[in-house]
């Protein structure tokens, strides 16, 4: 401790010594304080303490003037942060450091030398927690120099507690100014030749194992601040080898001037030379390590280099670090020579498989694919489907003995089959959405209540058996007859088509579907709105509890949850994902009702606008082919046939799912029976159990028996669960191999693009044209509030619920689908480039990131690092 008097002691600490402690030097200073402590390499310095703080603030009762501007402070409201802080700076202009404050820091100063250049930095009490940093809250200022000078930037950070950020962040985390305090630390500066920051686990995928640091030439300042792309190191912790490194380009670094700091260009012959050596980066690991080992716990480092020597400026808890992701999984085939591949149904099922889902409907997929197969008379697998590290895939093992028996059947199936059913396919699709539909209303007419638990799921399984045979009627109908008529009518218009005519895109765009009439039922929603005073302020910041509790409120907001609920009766059981696990709208109306607030904003596009001009583009396209006499009369008859499959299969598809909400409610009924039973925690859990295991909890139950408590089973799978879903299931299995058939590369098939570089993702193209834009990782309707207009969507899977995400997005590009999927048809309904199967983007490309999305070459190239 300091040897100077007792009223010296109580205004400024020595940098190491232990009375520095979060209360009387913030968290800051403590920090350094015990790094100091401990022999690692800090700076020497002082503290001026919350002591001295109290006592400016207590001269001419200035904190009782300073906490009475901040009483009416409102979290939600940033224009009250404003409002105070400027108050409070006329309050704090002309406020000067008292005497025996201003001899204290004189004191301590001199002791460091003369003059001596030195980094002034604010060090608050509710700062660099475990929980919160206050990271960028208060200020620091470097290279200050003098006496007077160091007395300045004192109180310039003891000002800064009271900036409009620092207001609204202390707001926003429930924290009274009242209970907060401002230490400040004293710095000798170090002259960094080069400096940066040091994470000690992965920042990105939390991965324990590594040191990720960020390096740039000069002061630390330009990378904290974001103007400079710094070089990454990743250091392994065991050996403080360098794994790999990255160089940017540094343009611009921070220099001392003798009277602060500015930012210089940098060199052009050093912008791309690393500003660390390997061996400078492994020392740096080092240390870091030790600062970590200190800590218990990964940090956040500030550092810098001067004269080949490692400095530590500051080090907090890294507050925001996700779980590491579970090692990469062995993905086991069921058959070890096997081939196995995502698509088809698998485009609706992005995620991990619920255990029940993947015991019920993965099996009454299979059987009604084996059943389709067997009426067309086509040899196929006895079990097509398969599930793998919870990701469900189609096998594709095609033997030479089944290869010859397809193609015995092949040429009747192609002759005479193949036509059939896609003349019939509208009629086949007709019969089994009326079987659907009309099953759906017999078990929705029950009282579930009133039902034994075997009635419940006799009903799960028929609509779930119904559900199946439903899809397999689009899958070998509707979807096959779209295909094939885009594809003939295009091939067609071509060969005739001159270099002034329309694309044959336009012919096939503007069509209504129930995507489309969903998006136009949300707009003329929010157009009702903002004809009713107030109500769009209250319905842009409504939550969903809002809408599905009691209808409280004025005659407006009744009226608007009516609407709202009538848009949710008609358009609600639009799946985001198949598996009934997944709330639909209808009962979880979050998504659509953050897309009904955009379409609140002034520069929401409408669709009946945008509809509108695709069909005046298809009628000029057609009145051109009219002109073009014989040749088009050949063509039209494939036009009318493209035409009428085009927005029938976007139907079709839109209700896949019509008959879950209806599941979900019998099977909500069978949780809440089993919850009061003590075998789960949750009424959602009951998706957690595999069907045989709801089967004898469904016999207990009737039977007035007590079913097995099946809690820490639950528990269990649900992080079985969260490990999987942080997985990229691999489009094709095996990955090594998986692609080569008889010999033969099968990849463009199959979706698989192996020719990818670092800076390149191949897929499937989807809608023509070329965007370059900032990709939006969008992982399900929970995040469709993060989509700015103009982004790049960038999805596992869309299905139709994702349509009004169209409307924002610049460009689209999923992990899984093909040139039929609902991706490429909407994208090419919104006139957007898209490129879908690309395997794996929602995992190597980052929000914010600008990408080139080419839709024609079926190309992502990363524009931006």
């Amino acid at each position: 401790m300091t040897d100077t008097g007792a009223q010296e002691d109580l205004l400024v600490l020595e940098l190491h010594d232990p009375a520095a402690t979060l209360e009387r030097a913030g968290g800051k200073g403590a920090s350094l304080a015990r790094m100091a402590g401990a022999g690692l390499p800090v700076p020497p310095g002082f503290h001026v303490t919350t002591a001295a703080y109290r006592r400016f603030a207590a001269a001419n009762g200035l904190r009782e003037r300073l906490l009475a501007q901040t009483a009416n402070v409102s979290a939600d409201e940033p224009a009250t942060w404003e409002d105070a802080a400027a108050k409070i700076g006329a309050l704090l202009a002309d406020q000067p450091v008292p005497e025996e404050i201003d001899a204290a820091i004189a004191a301590a100063y001199a002791r460091m030398g003369e003059d001596v250049p030195v980094a002034v930095r604010s060090s608050a009490t509710a700062e660099d927690l475990p929980d919160m940093s206050f990271a960028g809250q208060q200020e620091t200022y470097l290279d200050i120099r003098g006496r007077a000078a160091v007395a300045d930037a004192v109180r310039r950070c003891w000002a800064s507690l009271w900036t409009a950020r620092a207001i609204g962040y202390r707001a926003r985390q429930g924290i009274a100014s009242e209970d907060v305090e401002l230490a400040v630390v004293v710095q000798e500066l170090v002259p960094a030749e080069a400096a940066g920051i040091a994470f000690t686990a992965d920042p990105v995928t939390g991965a324990r194992d590594r040191i990720v640091i960020n390096a740039a030439w000069g002061l630390g300042e330009a990378i904290v601040g974001g103007q400079v792309t710094p070089d990454t190191f990743v250091v392994s912790k065991a050996d403080q080898a360098v794994v790999s490194r990255e160089i940017g380009d540094k343009r611009v670094m921070t220099v001392r001037t003798g009277a602060g700091t500015e930012e210089r260009d940098v060199p052009a012959d050093q912008r791309t030379r690393p500003a660390l050596e390997s061996r400078q980066a492994a020392e740096l690991a080092r240390v870091a390590v030790r600062i970590e080992e200190f800590y218990q716990q990964p940090m956040d480092i500030e550092w810098a280099l001067h004269d080949d020597r490692i400095f530590i400026v500051q080090a907090r808890p890294i507050t925001a670090l996700p779980e590491p992701k579970a090692p990469a999984p062995q993905w086991e085939l069921p058959d070890p020579h096997g081939k196995y591949v995502r698509g088809s149904v698998m485009e609706l099922l992005p995620n991990p498989l619920s255990p029940l889902f993947e015991t019920l409907g993965i099996p009454a997929w299979s059987k009604a694919t084996v059943e389709y197969y067997h009426r067309i008379h086509l040899p196929y697998f006895d079990d097509p489907l398969a599930v793998i590290n919870g990701y469900g895939y189609y096998n594709v093992d095609y033997t030479p003995g089944l290869l010859a028996r397809m193609a015995v059947a092949q040429p009747r199936f192609l002759a005479v089959t193949l036509p059939r059913r896609l003349r019939a396919a509208p009629e086949i699709w007709h019969a089994a959405h009326t079987r659907y539909q009309e099953l759906a209303a017999r078990w929705g007419a029950l009282d579930p209540e009133a039902e034994s638990a075997s009635t419940l799921l006799t009903g799960v399984r028929e609509l779930v058996a119904e559900a199946a045979e439903y899809y397999l009627a689009i899958q070998g109908g509707i979807l096959p007859a779209a295909y094939f008529s885009e594809s003939a009518f295009t091939k067609a218009y071509n060969a005739i088509r001159r270099d002034d005519d329309p694309p044959a895109l336009d012919f096939l765009l503007g069509f209504d579907s129930k995507p489309v009439r969903a998006e136009q039922s949300l707009y003329d929603l929010a157009r009702w709105v903002r004809t009713q005073p107030g109500l769009a302020d209250r319905v842009a910041e409504a939550e969903t509890a809002e809408l599905t509790g009691p209808p409280e409120g004025d005659a407006a907001w009744r009226e608007f949850r009516d609407r709202f609920a009538e848009h949710l009766r008609t358009f609600g059981d639009m799946v985001y994902d198949l598996d009934f696990a997944a709330a639909v709208p209808m009962e979880d109306p979050g998504a659509p009702l953050r897309t009904l607030a955009y379409f609140l904003t002034e520069d929401a596009a409408n669709p009946h606008a945008r509809q509108r001009t695709a069909e005046r583009k298809r009628a000029a396209a057609e009145g051109a082919l009219d002109r073009r006499g014989l040749r088009a009369g050949l063509v039209r008859p494939l036009l009318h046939w493209a035409q009428a499959m085009a927005p029938m299969r976007e139907d079709a598809l839109a209700d896949v799912g019509l008959g879950w909400p209806v599941v979900r409610r019998l099977l909500r009924e069978l949780g809440r029976r089993l919850v009061a039973a003590d075998a789960l925690v949750d009424a959602g859990e009951v998706y957690l159990l595999r069907l045989d295991e709801l089967d004898a909890a469904v016999r207990a139950l009737d039977a007035g028996r007590a079913p097995e408590d099946s809690r820490a089973m639950v528990a269990d799978r649900r992080e079985t669960q969260r490990q999987r879903r942080a997985v990229a299931p691999p489009h094709v299995l095996p990955v090594e191999g998986g692609t080569t058939f008889l010999g033969m590369d099968i990849s463009r098939f199959l979706g698989a693009h192996a020719e990818e570089t670092e800076d390149a993702i191949k897929g499937t193209p989807g809608s023509p044209g070329q965007v370059t834009a900032p990709a939006r990782i969008i992982h399900g309707p929970e995040e469709f509030d993060q989509m700015r207009r103009g982004d790049v969507l960038v999805a596992r899977i869309t299905t139709p619920a994702w349509t009004p995400l169209f409307s924002l997005a610049s460009a689209v590009v999923t992990d899984v689908g093909g040139a039929l999927s609902h991706s490429s048809i909407v994208a090419r309904e919104y006139h957007i480039p898209a490129v879908l199967g690309t395997g794996a983007a929602t995992e190597r490309l980052r929000t914010g990131q600008r990408v080139t999305v080419d839709g024609d070459a079926g190309l992502v190239t990363i524009a931006e690092r």
